[in-house]
């Protein structure tokens, strides 16, 4: 099976988004259905997903392909070049890492879409007007034209049922691929902090993360006499939200207290996993909880929002608070409350490994393949059926010129 993941993006530093495509690429190398894989990135994301994926493979071709800045041009490139592309690299899946404009006649293999979230509908801030309303447009033209949905979560596919119920008969739900970081190193930013302690919070700088309320219970914890030298590391980047993050900060005297970086590598971010005294993580809404899962695997202390995506990956190993208006109290008082616990073993999550993982990426290729397959899309259940047999749940609840790209790749 020749396999071809498209993560072409105008990210220029690690995200979820990519992150997601780099660990597809870890699972997917673990199967032996697969004997070529080849991994589309955009010229300024091919250093950093390189890091990402770490592994030297054959039958792996990862390539720089050549594309203007701008999102009309990368949305055309979906739209007019990817096809060509996949019939010259004779593609027999192409999946893409999100959501894109693409021509549902146009390939001749079936295509597959990873669907993070709902946000353009759920979240509408965190893009703005009118803005919102194209990326609503793409993720219904995307999700209508794919011959299948893979959905990080139950959650994601809930709410998938909700806004575009339509598409909800070619989703399955596939989660996020998650491993153990790799051996941590010191970041330079923390070289002068010696012991001080701190606690992290992973978020972008958007609505749905909720960075403020974390702030705002933050900085009550530093009011008790026991924590009043206490850190917090906010890690994500910047967004619509920095403005409002970083005036509050400053209003409320925290600046000596508050640290914000983002894009650090691997090893790096899993050195703050590993020596923070608690991870927070107040979100509104989310499609899967990365977070919250690299924090248990790291056995971090977590207080987190009571939400559905966090439920799902979290099972009993969070603290969890519910978005009333009290909230930033009953954070806080969690976040006290915790930190005076003995900090967890870490978890062993096998059903989120690589193996687990694409092999049941590998069941719902093989279904979308199948010759059997009506008109080109295969039925809910039956996707099902051949991803679930291989996940075990951890919860009830419910990504220019055609004789251009490839010859000009880097691989």
């Amino acid at each position: 099976m020749r396999v071809v993941i498209v993560a072409v993006s105008s990210n220029r530093c690690i995200t979820g988004v990519s992150r997601h495509a780099a660990n597809l690429v870890k699972c997917l190398l673990t199967r032996p259905e697969v004997t070529a894989l080849h991994f589309l990135v955009a010229p300024w994301e091919y250093e950093y997903v390189c890091e990402a994926i770490a592994r030297r493979d054959a039958r792996l071709h990862v390539h720089s392909v050549p594309l203007r800045e701008g999102t009309v041009y990368r949305n055309l490139w979906y739209y007019r070049t990817l096809p060509e592309i996949a019939r010259q690299l004779r593609a027999d899946i192409v999946h893409l890492a999100y959501p894109s404009p693409i021509q549902a006649g146009a390939f001749s293999c079936p295509t597959v879409v990873s669907l993070h979230d709902l946000y353009p509908y759920d979240i509408p801030s965190n893009f703005g007007f009118p803005k919102v309303l194209f990326n609503r447009a793409i993720l219904r033209h995307c999700l209508r034209n794919v011959t299948s949905i893979a959905c990080v979560s139950d959650s994601t596919r809930y709410r998938l049922g909700i806004r575009i119920p339509e598409a909800l008969q070619k989703a399955a739900t596939i989660f996020n691929c998650v491993e153990s970081g790799p051996v941590p190193v010191k970041p330079s930013f923390a070289v002068t902090w010696g012991k001080r302690p701190f606690m992290l919070c992973v978020a972008q700088h958007r609505r749905n993360k909720n960075v403020p309320l974390a702030l705002r219970a933050f900085s009550r914890v530093v009011k008790h006499e026991l924590f009043k030298d206490m850190r917090l590391l906010v890690v994500g980047m910047p967004g619509p939200e920095s403005k409002q993050i970083h005036c509050f900060v400053r209003a409320a005297g925290l600046s000596d207290h508050t640290f914000f970086v983002s894009g650090i590598p691997d090893e790096e971010m899993s050195w703050c996993y590993r020596y923070c005294e608690l991870v927070v993580a107040p979100s509104l809404i989310e499609g899967f909880g990365l977070p919250i899962v690299e924090a248990q695997l790291a056995g971090c202390r977590i207080v987190c929002s009571d939400i559905a995506a966090f439920r799902e990956v979290g099972g009993t190993g969070c603290k969890y608070v519910k978005l009333t208006p009290a909230a930033e109290e009953q954070f806080a008082d969690s976040m006290i409350t915790s930190l005076q616990e003995r900090r967890p073993l870490p978890s062993y999550l096998p059903e989120l490994s690589p193996d687990s993982i694409g092999e049941q990426y590998i069941a719902v290729y093989e279904v979308v393949r199948a010759p059997s397959r009506a008109a080109g899309i295969p039925s809910n259940a039956r996707m099902l059926e051949r991803s679930g047999e291989a996940r075990s749940a951890r919860s009830g609840e419910v990504k220019s010129a055609v004789t251009e790209a490839p010859t000009a790749a880097r691989s």
